[in-house]
């Protein structure tokens, strides 16, 4: 079962989602995701289908996915949704946006990986523990440890690496037709 199949049986599911023991808890019983130790917004207060997916992720690693890459994506996650949760789903930001990943194939080749598709995978994959500095409609601002910002493009993401950055765009002889 794929987390996106966990995620669908969750929405039909009555009451709350599950939490993992990583979830602190207020006297009130108010979950809190965890960011750095300290208290984040409170799991109420994150879109509920955001916080649905992330509960799904948890709960297994998805199938063609290195076990080290899931569990730091888990932790993005929680501190991405701590962080930027509420702004996100204001800006519609949706749970593909941020959780996606390719839809493998059939039989996939032993050396597959469903996050090598930069245009099929979501924010959260690619944060791979550093924090997102801004966010907008359309774009999210990675920040390094260098202090470098690396920005993700929610849409019109490339699949094959820049748009007209392409070996027929150069003039020879380094590509291109000579003709």
């Amino acid at each position: 079962m794929t987390y996106l199949d966990r995620l669908r049986a969750l929405k039909s599911e009555k009451g709350p989602p599950p939490h993992t023991d990583k979830t602190d808890k207020t006297s009130t019983g108010v979950g809190y995701v965890s960011f750095d130790g300290a208290r984040g917004t409170p799991l109420s207060e994150i879109s509920s289908p955001l916080r649905r997916t992330l509960s799904a992720l948890e709960s297994a690693c998805p199938e063609l996915v290195p076990g080290d890459r899931w569990r730091r994506c888990v932790e993005d996650g929680r501190r991405f949704l701590a962080a930027w949760g509420e702004q996100a789903d204001a800006l519609g930001w949706t749970a593909k946006d941020l959780f996606g990943l390719h839809q493998p194939p059939a039989t996939p080749h032993p050396s597959y990986s469903r996050l090598s598709r930069y245009d099929e995978i979501g924010l959260i994959w690619l944060l791979q523990g550093r924090p997102v500095a801004a966010l907008t409609e359309a774009t999210a601002a990675i920040q390094s440890s260098t202090g470098a910002i690396t920005i993700y493009r929610r849409h019109n993401k490339p699949a094959l690496g820049p748009v007209g950055d392409s070996l027929d765009d150069l003039e020879p002889p380094f590509g291109g037709n000579a003709a």
